[in-house]
């Protein structure tokens, strides 16, 4: 926990800050982190950057070999928390709603793997509303320690708590497909 004070803190909260996110200008930060305008049109910005995460997931992720999709993700992930923790800075708030950018990267997440137990069932539609529904549900209620990874400074809090349920909700919905497999067909 970054617990540190005076001086010291600040040196360490300046060393997430990433200098190629730090140069762009606030138009481009703002706008990858609210995602356009997307995260400020709804009352529920959380559930839009979901949505757009899906649509990430089916036209970029969904047939791509699991290494290329982590490799890919970690990648995403990184950016993330560089753009977010520099739109914190540049809105002046801490982890507010309209930055979306962690829930669109952190959705592609919850199905990294899942099109094996999708093409042994037949029913991708039943993974991508359980993952969908899940990842919501743990995002909002942040329970099994998820909400202490907010406590991390700058874009690592923003970003850190959505990984954090959508590894979650693939851990849950991989034991869903295999319980699917193995004891139901």
């Amino acid at each position: 926990m970054f617990r540190i004070a005076g001086k010291e803190a600040s040196m360490k909260a300046h060393k997430l800050q990433f200098r190629w996110a730090k140069v762009m200008p606030d138009r481009w930060v703002c706008g990858l982190a609210t995602c356009g305008r997307l995260g400020y049109i709804s009352k529920a910005p959380g559930t839009v950057g979901s949505l757009v995460g899906l649509v990430l997931y089916t036209i970029f992720f969904h047939s791509v070999p699991v290494f290329s999709q982590v490799m890919a993700l970690l990648l995403l992930s990184w950016f993330a928390v560089g753009i977010c923790g520099e739109a914190e800075v540049r809105l002046q708030k801490r982890d507010p709603g309209e930055i979306i950018l962690d829930e669109v990267i952190a959705v592609p997440i919850c199905f990294v793997g899942i099109h094996y137990w999708s093409l042994q069932t037949g029913h991708l539609w039943v993974y991508i509303i359980l993952g969908f529904l899940l990842f919501r549900v743990l995002d909002i209620l942040k329970p099994f320690g998820i909400n202490k990874l907010q406590s991390y400074p700058r874009g690592l809090g923003v970003v850190a708590d959505d990984i954090g349920a959508a590894l979650a909700t693939l851990v849950l919905l991989h034991l869903f497909g295999y319980g699917w497999v193995n004891f139901i067909l």
